[in-house]
């Protein structure tokens, strides 16, 4: 099996296993009366099993892509990046002000 089918299956694993543990909290601390509605329905484990489900697509789908993104090579620090700077010092920088036409805006007009 390719390595990247592996990482996708372990990391989908671990998404809908914190989903468990997510729903099991939701549950545990009665959220909302979730544990209520849950136990006196007669589809509260349909309906345990899609809110475990649906947070497991969720889950697993950032769990892969943080693993995907950390695959990434860490930068080479030896081509130098920002420069850092010790004191900044102000520059004076001459500006010139250019005449411009006058407005025909305003009480100049009669």
């Amino acid at each position: 099996m390719p390595e990247l089918v592996k990482l996708y299956i372990r990391h989908s694993a671990i998404g809908f296993a914190i989903a468990a543990a997510f729903v099991a909290l939701l549950l545990w601390f009665n959220v909302m009366n979730l544990w209520y509605l849950v136990t006196h329905s007669g589809s509260g484990l349909l309906a345990v099993f899609i809110l475990w489900f649906m947070n497991g697509i969720v889950f697993a789908g950032v769990q892969f892509a943080w693993a995907v993104m950390s695959l990434a090579e860490k930068p080479d620090d030896r081509r130098g990046g920002t420069p850092v700077v010790q004191e900044f010092t102000p520059v004076a920088v001459p500006a010139a002000a250019k005449q411009g036409r006058r407005s025909s805006r305003g009480s100049d007009r009669h």
